[in-house]
């Protein structure tokens, strides 16, 4: 399955077309497609009515650095300020985590979408592409941060999307535009690295979102590539039950794998369930990559919400106001 990008804030008549493909899982939205929340509302429910099938819509809002909608949408803090309160109020830092998570989740399910990819669980080492989008830089730290994460978008009736397993936060580099190889023995990942996501599977978390970082001493291909890290790891060693995306298989460190439709193919051949083409000009050959394979049709039918409220309902609720309040001062005071 294919999780697809579009170009505007508005659908175009080969877009519309694209999301009729039975290999489409739905969108993902970015930047490109937002100006008000109305306008997103009403795109959202363009994407939903071009076919009969049930479509996913996605985006990321993770706060901070990495948030999509803006105006009329909570300005999140970035998650590394739950880690800093971590260090000096535990029970307060798992608190506003959940919060956290319910606010955001609770406003993109407002806004019609499924699904924000959320948490991230990678550890803050360093890495160019993670940032402060990491709770903090110790794995039991992050591992309990990401619990509280996953119970708050499950309370907002939103599935949590763990990432990018196997752990993307301790190399240096962006793989949206550089190859990163993390050279580091199976034993030492285990101890670290996987240890967030281990308590994230605990915690519920109905998907994972994969790295395109390679780990030579456990398998030659980008993790989002590899049988091994997928299936005999994620699946079999630690139990894992649920959706696997690729990441975006346009940035740079994914043409290890070749052109698109090798990329397409490596990631479904290796255990993926959806892989992101996050660029429409990429579309096209990626559904052809697709054609006559068997794909796994209703692995998604489990991340697409019901019944939220919509922005009249959220706003009308006292928890939304307080929350925002409280997490915004909290925050602000510790930032």
């Amino acid at each position: 399955m294919l999780l697809i990008g579009v170009a505007g804030t508005t659908l175009t008549a080969q877009e519309h077309d694209w999301l009729q493909h039975d290999a489409v899982a739905g969108v993902v939205l970015f930047k490109r497609n937002f100006a008000s929340r109305d306008q997103v509302v009403e795109l959202t429910a363009a994407i939903r009515a071009a076919t009969a099938r049930p479509l996913l819509v996605a985006v990321d809002q993770e706060g901070g650095r990495v948030q999509r909608f803006h105006a009329g949408f909570t300005e999140l803090p970035p998650l590394e300020g739950f880690g800093r309160l971590h260090a000096t109020d535990p029970d307060a830092a798992l608190a506003l985590a959940e919060q956290h998570a319910w606010l955001m989740a609770s406003e993109i399910r407002a806004t019609g979408l499924d699904l924000s990819f959320a948490p991230v669980v990678d550890l803050g080492r360093g890495n160019l592409a993670i940032g402060s989008r990491a709770f903090a830089e110790e794995p039991p730290v992050v591992a309990a941060l990401a619990q509280a994460y996953v119970r708050g978008m499950h309370a907002a009736g939103m599935a949590a999307t763990l990432k990018h397993f196997p752990g993307h936060g301790t190399v240096r580099e962006d793989t949206h535009h550089d190859t990163a190889i993390d050279p580091r023995p199976l034993h030492e990942l285990e101890a670290q690295d996987l240890l967030p996501f281990r308590a994230g599977i605990q915690a519920g978390a109905d998907a994972v979102m994969m790295a395109h970082v390679v780990y030579p001493q456990v398998a030659p291909q980008p993790a989002g590539c590899s049988p091994r890290w997928i299936n005999q790891i994620l699946r079999e060693k630690m139990g894992f039950r649920g959706v696997v995306f690729s990441d975006d298989i346009g940035m740079a460190a994914s043409s290890a794998a070749g052109g698109v439709s090798a990329r397409v193919r490596a990631h479904l051949d290796a255990g993926c369930d959806v892989v992101l083409v996050c660029h429409p000009e990429l579309v096209e050959e990626s559904l052809q990559a697709v054609a006559g394979r068997s794909l796994n049709t209703a692995a998604l039918l489990g991340l697409i919400a019901h019944g939220a409220m919509g922005w009249g309902g959220l706003l009308a609720d006292a928890r939304h106001g307080d929350t925002r309040t409280r997490l915004l001062e909290t925050l602000g005071r510790t930032a």
